[in-house]
């Protein structure tokens, strides 16, 4: 089990996976707590959610894969 203590200082808390568009989410990897499908609107509220003080678009804790900030297109009704 990895704790606070444990972390390394210098890693990202929040990781963004590549972009595929196969798919409407994103994994996200949050430090200490794995990997989440999120959708563009659940992405900022989970990070103040597990990271209350961390600015999302702090490019050294929160590392995107590609397209910073992009999500795939999705258009309700769509599977």
């Amino acid at each position: 089990m990895e704790t606070n203590t444990d972390r390394d200082t210098a890693a990202p808390l929040v990781e963004v996976a590549e972009f595929r568009t196969d798919s409407r989410y994103r994994l996200v990897h949050f430090a200490g707590a794995g990997w989440e499908p999120l959708a563009p609107e659940e992405f900022e509220p989970r990070v103040h959610e597990l990271f209350p003080d961390l600015d999302p678009h702090d490019s050294v804790k929160v590392r995107w894969a590609d397209r910073p900030w992009e999500w795939p297109a999705w258009h309700p009704g769509e599977a």
